[in-house]
């Protein structure tokens, strides 16, 4: 049963991931773009730690991580520093996640899944 809800999850996970992709380079067509840095995720599927690359420095960054369902599950405050973030999540459970970076310099929206 376990693994058929995580296959569901995925398979969740990769759908909504190439209809945001495809949405994003619609968006593009009609706006500037004023960053055209990929920011990327990894392990994932993650078990202790989420490492995000590419990300803008900053003093002060909002991290939120939320379920699929919308509900937040962790809030940080952070620094980046050297364009990158690692996030502790050990006590979440599996599951496919949000992780929302919110500062004065960007606002970034990633997908991981934490086995």
């Amino acid at each position: 049963m376990k693994t058929f809800v995580s296959l569901i999850c995925l398979l969740f996970f990769i759908c909504t991931a190439q209809a945001q992709d495809s949405a994003e380079n619609n968006g593009r067509q009609n706006t500037s773009i004023t960053s055209t840095k990929k920011v990327k995720v990894f392990p994932n599927p993650a078990s202790n730690v989420v490492n995000i690359l590419g990300l803008e420095n900053t003093d002060k960054a909002h991290i939120s991580i939320m379920d699929i369902y919308g509900n937040t599950v962790l809030i940080y405050e952070w620094e980046i520093r050297r364009n990158a973030i690692n996030i502790p999540i050990p006590s979440l459970d599996s599951g496919v996640y949000t992780v929302t970076v919110n500062s004065k310099e960007q606002k970034v929206c990633v997908k991981f899944y934490k086995q």
